[in-house]
């Protein structure tokens, strides 16, 4: 059956105008900060199709000290932005980050863009299942809280209407759809 055996990111990603106040929110239902970070995300194109028009990515993500190699298949989701996701940590330090560059870009691969933003990840457990968040500032873009499941096949539709039951407990009604990759590219 096709999407056996895989994982989904499930996500819903919103603007705020006020860090404290949506992190008190979390606080309140029990969420944990878990780290504080800043990352730089390296986007590529394949050689040979365009990931816009697939509306697929593939990156290296520099945060910190690591580094993994990303990739996200198109949205299937209709409720929230449910993907494909393949996530594989990499050697540390930022001259294996340059490596994998080069290396990509020497099969084709043609370099996008980077995004930076500055990360603060915290876990919640609430009504049976367990988030990831993300409190991101991404300049110039803006502050944003991404809420995420992870989901097997079978799980998809239920995790979406987690990821909405919590938002909507945090009175977040307007999801923002684009990547940080396409707000950037059209803000340019």
């Amino acid at each position: 059956r096709l999407g056996e055996g895989m994982t989904f990111e499930v996500e819903l990603k919103f603007r705020v105008t006020e860090f404290d106040a949506v992190r008190a929110a979390l606080s309140r239902l029990g969420a944990v900060e878990k780290s504080e970070s800043d990352h730089v995300d390296r986007y590529f194109n394949h050689p040979s199709r365009d990931f816009h028009s697939t509306d697929e990515a593939f990156r290296i993500r520099c945060a910190g000290n690591s580094n993994c190699l990303t990739y996200k298949g198109a949205v299937i989701g209709q409720a929230a932005k449910t993907r494909h996701e393949i996530e594989i940590p990499v050697a540390q330090g930022i001259e294996h980050a340059q490596k994998l560059f080069e290396m990509f870009t020497l099969l084709g691969f043609r370099f996008v863009r980077d995004v930076h933003k500055s990360r603060k990840s915290l876990t919640l457990d609430w009504s049976g299942h367990h988030y990831d968040l993300a409190l991101d500032d991404v300049p110039p873009l803006g502050q944003f809280l991404e809420i995420e499941l992870i989901a097997d096949h079978d799980e998809r539709l239920t995790a979406e209407k987690a990821v909405w039951a919590l938002a909507h407990e945090l009175d977040l009604k307007a999801p923002e759809p684009r990547s940080y990759l396409n707000l950037l590219i059209e803000s340019e």
